[in-house]
């Protein structure tokens, strides 16, 4: 089965993509660091919806950490030349009904875009983050592929509230829907990032506006020139925190270990030089000098103080309108590149996707382009999509 890393069920309809925990399956988040660990218990979005009877049918191939485009950098898949991501992939052919991923720097939006899925970020803290693989505690969040923003609204009455074991899990209720009326609702479609797509994708964005018309939505232009200030201080800290996180990852207690090592500081090198990508040791490269003693207050503490100017500045803007309309990549395919250029390139494409990590509000992908609301406005990107989509039939 080509999206898998690891297959478990003919019966399974869900997929899991392999940053998430599933008992006694291989969890390797893609990388060869964490070759051979299998965890003694599941996710609880895992857990939430074998409880409700669903099966898993397998863990999906990651990039390793979810630090890639959509996934091209995986220890354990097979190299291709165009690029498309495993669970969206799976969604997309039937494979599995929807998909669980977790959403760390854009790669699950890239992907659903490209493959003509649905994707839902919900809002930070609205699914448990307990058993993911977790590298940028303070942006990544569980989120759901499915074919529909109906099949999207479906598992995510499922997998969403509150849970004791996730400190940052939000005590509050939740029900998804994808039919609420959306007639006079207003989209604005952010001017900055619309040109920075090409000609297919700004194509996209405008039929996708005309679609809303019919179904009765304003939609207008607006500038957001805080984009590319958004898009850097989640990459700094994201690195920051990424850098912190993999720093379990030694070769002592689970995992990969390196042969031939002579002491404990042998073992460290020799483990994570062969268990990281290059990739994942740019990220550890830049996130250490952020938080280096001479960087700290300029980089990270500086990044703290952005992120919330930048929520302030996007809640002025989405307080006029219901939703922004947006790409989600800057075009419609990805072709196989070397990895040594993957921290600039990743860099670029994170500019679609970076500002919902950054400040936590809802992101939905259908159609192939974006949607971003205000926290917990989900059902509101849901039933605007779900209105496009029967639109389209």
């Amino acid at each position: 089965m080509k999206y898998y890393a690891e297959y478990l069920s003919d019966a399974g309809t869900i997929a899991v993509d392999d940053t998430l925990l599933v008992k006694g399956a291989q969890a390797a988040a893609g990388s060869r660091i964490l070759e051979g660990f299998k965890p003694l218990f599941s996710a609880e979005a895992v857990d939430r919806l074998e409880a409700e009877g669903y099966v898993i049918s397998g863990k999906t191939h990651v990039g390793e950490f979810g630090l890639d485009l959509v996934g091209e950098f995986s220890y354990y898949a097979e190299k291709a030349e165009n690029l498309k991501g495993a669970a969206a992939e799976a969604v997309a052919d039937g494979a599995a009904e929807a998909a669980l991923a977790v959403d760390m720097n854009g790669a699950a939006r890239r992907a659903a875009a490209i493959s003509g899925v649905d994707f839902l970020k919900p809002t930070y803290g609205t699914v448990s983050r307990h058993g993911i693989i977790s590298c940028a505690a303070s942006g990544e969040q569980v989120g759901v592929y499915a074919k529909d923003a109906e099949g999207v609204a479906k598992i995510m009455n499922v997998i969403a509230g509150h849970d004791e074991k996730d400190g940052t899990s939000l005590k509050k209720e939740y029900s998804f829907a994808a039919d609420e009326a959306v007639s006079g609702k207003r989209v604005c479609i952010i001017k900055e990032l619309a040109e920075k797509a090409d000609e297919e994708v700004k194509a996209k964005i405008a039929a996708y506006a005309e679609a809303l018309k019919k179904c009765g939505v304003e939609v207008e232009e607006v500038s957001f020139d805080i984009c590319d200030a958004a898009n850097t201080t989640w990459q700094i800290l994201m690195t920051a925190e990424t850098c912190n996180n993999v720093s379990r990852y030694d070769g002592v207690k689970f995992g990969y270990r390196a042969s031939g090592y002579k002491n404990i500081d042998e073992l460290y090198v020799k483990t994570r030089t062969e268990g990281f990508n290059f990739l994942t040791k740019s990220v550890i490269l830049y996130g250490s000098d952020v938080l280096s003693k001479h960087r700290y207050d300029d980089c990270y503490g500086k990044g703290l103080k952005v992120r919330r100017v930048v929520a302030d500045r996007f809640a002025e803007l989405i307080e006029k309108y219901d939703a922004a309309l947006m790409p989600a990549t800057s075009k419609m395919s990805y072709e196989a590149y070397d990895i040594s250029k993957a921290f600039e390139t990743v860099f670029k494409e994170s500019v679609f996707t970076s500002i919902a990590n950054l400040i936590g509000v809802p992101a939905l992908v259908s159609g192939g382009v974006q949607l971003m609301g205000k926290q917990f406005d989900e059902n509101v990107l849901l039933s605007i999509a779900g209105c496009v989509e029967k639109e389209g039939e």
